[in-house]
């Protein structure tokens, strides 16, 4: 039989694990490199940039374009791993509080 108060209970535990999940997220780090490793972005769990690095060659002026262009590339993968990050850090906050219903994502719940 169906119940209720079980349920709600188990709900409030979801959304208190999800909250420090949430919470969490700041403290991961994902790195991303480009331009063999002379352009190296750090982004935590909720895809903020936290650092970048440069190497000292890149900074001359008639390199600037290139040197956006491997910024943006830095950033993109280190968001890319911070994503996978996250994704791995709501599983393992939910795990065993929800059923494995396929097709039911709550990464969208990672902010």
């Amino acid at each position: 039989m169906f119940d209720m108060m079980k349920m709600m209970g188990k709900m409030k535990e979801v959304q208190a694990r999800i909250k420090e999940a949430q919470d969490n997220l700041v403290k991961l780090q994902a790195h991303g490199e480009s331009g063999a490793g002379m352009v190296k972005a750090i982004v935590n769990g909720k895809k903020q940039l936290v650092a970048i690095e440069l190497d000292p060659s890149l900074l001359k002026s008639e390199d600037k374009i290139i040197l956006q262009d491997l910024i943006v590339a830095a950033v993109n993968k280190a968001n890319d791993e911070a994503e996978g990050l996250a994704k791995e850090e709501m599983r393992k906050s939910t795990e065993g509080l929800l059923p494995n219903i396929p097709g039911l994502d709550l990464s969208g719940l990672m902010g």
